[in-house]
């Protein structure tokens, strides 16, 4: 089984919690539970992580680089602002994939960039946590066709 990373950034642990109507009703460990099950049906081992941590997030991408993991990045609010976790993730050696669960485009003009864009393979936004389904969708396809 290929291991896959999924990585979750400020905020994130507060699922269910933190303004539902932008993010959902769905818990923290529900995300995981979503994503590892489908992990298993797609053949991936996911391992789902969230830090506030920049330093650990850099250091996450650096472990995934040097282990040539693919990568399910949710920068959250590093997406805007973050250029260590950029060239962080510019140094990828497997196919990485930003998530989000909303669709930055459709909220405040701040979350209209992205720092990651660049250097991701793809950027899925906008269709709640099934955002993170369809980037491991994604991702199990570009590691067959590889």
């Amino acid at each position: 089984m290929t291991r896959v990373l999924v990585l979750n950034g400020p905020n994130l642990g507060r699922l269910g919690s933190r303004e539902p109507d932008v993010y959902g009703a769905t818990s923290y460990q529900g995300l995981v539970e979503r994503c590892t099950a489908l992990g298993r049906e797609l053949g991936l081992d996911v391992e789902v992580r969230e830090t506030n941590s920049e330093l650990q997030m850099v250091q996450w991408l650096h472990e995934a680089a040097d282990g040539k993991l693919p990568v399910v990045l949710n920068p959250a609010a590093f997406t805007h602002y973050s250029y260590a976790m950029r060239d962080a993730a510019a140094q990828r050696t497997a196919p990485l994939i930003e998530v989000h669960i909303s669709n930055p485009y459709a909220r405040e003009e701040f979350r209209h960039n992205s720092v990651v864009a660049s250097v991701a393979s793809g950027t899925i936004a906008g269709f709640g946590l099934g955002s993170y389904e369809l980037a491991l969708r994604a991702l199990a396809e570009q590691l067959t066709t590889r």
